[in-house]
């Protein structure tokens, strides 16, 4: 037996040290993962687990550490990826950690602004459960509250956390003057809703009373332009983090294009659907160019038998949460939306993505099939290409990396819906016999029912609102799409036995009328035997006979013209063809040479000698730099993602509000008010409305005795304060109303004597009775009467 072996019941001292070597290694690996390792304290720890987290997601290993060094971050996250945890779990732990800071400082020390009052309560909710056990307090500022409730929110609640909305949280800041110099963090949640929204000036404006040693910290889904540039103007030296982003294409996502005509896009939309819709997969999203073409894809699909809901950017609010939970609950089987509505749509159970209206940018198309095949499930993307699609078909294969494939280079078989072994990317068409009875339908709607013409009429002039604006594709792809022919033979994915045998019948078909050739030409056919145009071309048919007949019969013709037309179209010329040519076209004439031609045509392809001492505006190596070199500002930009308005308003409207910049040397937004209306300009220089500053702080701490400076409240402590306990921000209206009725009950003076308001008022209820009963016996007396 081997010394090294262990005998069982001895325990070796060497054997101990590496069991517990090995214990070590165990648990530092079960942390290693986990949130223990991010360096947080325990009251922070065991909010994360009464939270019920277990590990951190993707998006959280990466921004979490960045953000507890202070650094300034801008991270790309769809909904659901744990983004709200990014900045809530660093802000409690900064917020614990800073030194000489306690839960009594009566100043705001974090800041978060939200698009939304859902997403801001939601937030708040989520910061209350992690932060139950640190001690710091945490209050929402939300437009549409009660003002008085929020002044004592600020300024009896000393928060340390505030969630707000920008318009409310600004109207605040004017009203009661707020100082900010002690925020230490600024986050920005949904940015690109932020500015979406149109709080663009709100930001700037809280932004310009925020100290600069700030940290700050913004997440979005996507990266619009003018977002690009607040976040280089308001964040210093940020870093970008491009994680869990819809940017690549799921591996699981299937790819389909199908060729049609620009008219028949109902009608081809109508297949489709009746082909995917199937039990196992119920629902379908289709992407439309504007809110019209929604509306009237709806009443078309109402008319097929097909359930379906919109969702646009014009619609209302309530009507959108309608309509989508409509969609989740599997009422409905088809969602219309456009690009701008469909940002943030989080539909995990989806499985079948429609472009209606092909995109006109790449990411755009990534965006849109993105809705599709989350979740580790798998999807299918479908898009309509008609003739004006084909250069952005080749944009986007040329982003993807991948070749445009047709249905006509595959042999004749057939895959079917549910056969695996389709290739994704393929592009075809559908069955001629089936669009055209679709669209027999389609016309039929049109003409009978006025709402349907009435709505055609709207998406045409819409549609040529869009293609206004309409990004045009590369010039390469534009010749290349001169080039490329469409396919002919009908997508393998929609195609059946009978269908394949039929397309292969019809392919044949097609081949031998192409290599009909008739007899007579244009100006034989048709005519008579004694007409002009019959005899000329019967002559001159008889003297170019020689030259006719080999050509009809498919032989090699050697004439010594032809043959000078095909060296010409040779690329790869050679002397001796060059001289057996002319030595047959002139009879060896010396006055040609063949050589200098040659050479001649040679050194016209030469590249052009430049100077020795040519500076180039350039460096030659400048690529290189440009790849090497970390810049915010050139990542930012390949992330850019900017979304067309859906209605021929917003279009109208944002090229009004542009105007160029001479300094800039670029196209600024302008002022929307256009100067109109009362206008202050504040600190930052910017110009906010007037009303903002309304009095209603002064008229507030008046009626509450409040003094003006915090550090007075504590020298009076044995004085009793109103409102010195907070009221919760959930509460229901009725609790409110008895709350104004006891005000009002606390506010009576008690004195009998009336102002002269209420004696006016007593006086005409006073004329209204007595009106009401003349009136009363009037009628009465003319009844009577008439009887």
């Amino acid at each position: 037996m081997d010394e090294d072996e262990d005998l069982p019941g001895f325990n070796i001292d060497g054997g101990n040290e590496d069991d517990n070597e090995n214990a070590t290694k165990k648990t530092s690996k079960k942390k290693g993962g986990g949130f223990q390792s991010m360096g947080f304290c325990a009251s922070l720890l065991k909010g994360i687990k009464n939270r019920g987290y277990k590990l951190p997601t993707p998006i959280q290993r990466k921004s979490i550490p960045l953000a507890l060094e202070g650094r300034d971050v801008v991270a790309m996250a769809r909904t659901g990826s744990g983004k709200t945890a990014c900045f809530v779990l660093p802000i409690l732990e900064k917020l614990l950690s800073t030194s000489g800071r306690t839960s009594s400082v009566k100043t705001v020390r974090a800041l978060i602004l939200t698009p939304t009052r859902e997403l801001a309560l939601q937030t708040l909710r989520f910061v209350r459960e992690l932060g139950k056990f640190t001690g710091l307090k945490a209050n929402a500022v939300l437009g549409g509250d009660s003002m008085e409730q929020q002044f004592t929110t600020m300024h009896l609640g000393k928060p340390d956390i505030i969630i707000a909305t920008p318009g409310r949280f600004l109207h605040l800041c004017v009203e009661m003057d707020l100082q900010l110099s002690s925020v230490e963090i600024l986050v920005f949640d949904e940015g690109d809703r932020l500015f979406e929204l149109g709080f663009g000036e709100q930001l700037r404006e809280i932004l310009a009373r925020l100290p600069i040693s700030r940290q700050t910290l913004l997440f979005s889904a996507t990266l619009p332009s003018a977002l690009v540039e607040f976040a280089r103007a308001g964040l210093s030296d940020p870093i970008l983090l491009r994680l869990d982003v819809e940017w690549k294409l799921p591996p699981a996502l299937w790819l389909g294009f199908i060729w049609c005509r620009s008219e028949q896009r109902e009608s081809a939309l109508l297949l489709l659907l009746s082909s995917l819709l199937t039990k196992s997969s119920p629902q379908a999203v289709v992407f439309t160019a504007t809110r019209h073409h929604c509306e009237y894809l709806h009443l078309i699909l109402g008319r097929a038998g097909i359930n379906s809901v919109c969702i646009y950017s014009g619609l209302d609010s309530s009507a959108r949460k309608i309509a989508a939970a409509k969609f989740t609950s599997r009422k409905c089987a088809v969602l219309l939306v456009t690009d701008v509505a469909a940002r943030g749509l989080d539909l995990p159970a989806l499985d079948t993505v429609i472009n209606y209206h092909f995109p006109a940018k790449p990411k755009l198309f990534v965006h849109r099939v993105g809705r599709s095949a989350r979740a580790g499930r798998s999807g299918r993307a479908i898009s309509l290409v008609t003739v004006d699609d084909i250069p952005h078909l080749l944009d986007l294969h040329l982003f993807l990396g991948s070749n445009p494939t047709t249905a006509d280079s595959l042999s004749q078989t057939t895959f079917g819906k549910e056969n695996k072994n389709c290739p994704s990317g393929l592009w075809g068409c559908l069955s001629s016999d089936l669009l055209e009875m679709r669209q027999s339908d389609v016309l039929l709607w049109q003409n009978e029912a006025t709402d349907i013409t009435e709505m055609h009429r709207v998406c045409r002039n819409a549609w040529g609102q869009y293609l206004r604006c309409r990004e045009t594709a590369s010039n390469e792809s534009n010749k290349r799409a001169k080039l490329l022919k469409p396919p002919n033979k009908v997508h393998p994915y929609f195609s059946t036995n009978k269908e394949t045998a039929e397309s292969a019948a019809t392919d044949n078909l097609i081949l031998e009328m192409k290599k009909y050739r008739p007899k007579g030409t244009i100006l034989e056919i048709g005519a008579k035997s004694d007409a002009p145009n019959y005899l000329a071309m019967k002559a001159k048919r008889l003297w170019h006979k020689d030259k006719i007949i080999p050509i009809q019969e498919d032989k090699p013709v050697t004439t010594s013209t032809q043959a000078l037309v095909l060296h010409e179209s040779n690329d790869e010329t050679k002397e001796e063809d060059l001289t057996a040519a002319f030595s047959t076209i002139i009879g060896g004439h010396t006055k040609f040479d063949a050589k200098k031609i040659y050479s001649k045509k040679k050194k016209k392809t030469n590249e052009v000698v430049r100077d020795p001492n040519y500076i180039p505006h350039e460096a030659s190596d400048r690529h290189t730099e440009m790849g090497l070199a970390v810049n915010f500002g050139s990542e930012a930009q390949k992330a850019e993602l900017e979304l067309a308005p859906d209605t021929h308003e917003d279009l109208r409207k944002g090229h009004q509000q542009l105007k160029w910049d001479r300094k800039r040397k670029k196209m600024v937004h302008v002022d929307p008010d256009g100067g109109r209306g009362k206008m202050i300009r504040t600190e930052s220089g910017n110009r906010i409305p007037a009303s903002y500053r309304s009095g209603r702080y002064e008229a507030w701490k008046q009626k509450y005795h409040q003094a003006e400076d915090n550090d007075d409240d504590d020298e009076d402590e044995n004085q009793p304060r109103p409102f010195t306990k907070l009221v919760s921000e959930f509460r229901p209206r009725w609790v409110k109303h008895n709350e104004k009725l006891a005000l009002k009950k606390a506010n009576k003076t008690g004195s009998e004597l009336k102002t002269n308001q209420q004696i006016l008022k007593d006086r005409l209820k006073k004329q209204k009775m007595k009106s009401k009963k003349s009136k009363g016996k009037k009628v009465k007396g003319g009844r009577g009467k008439r009887r």
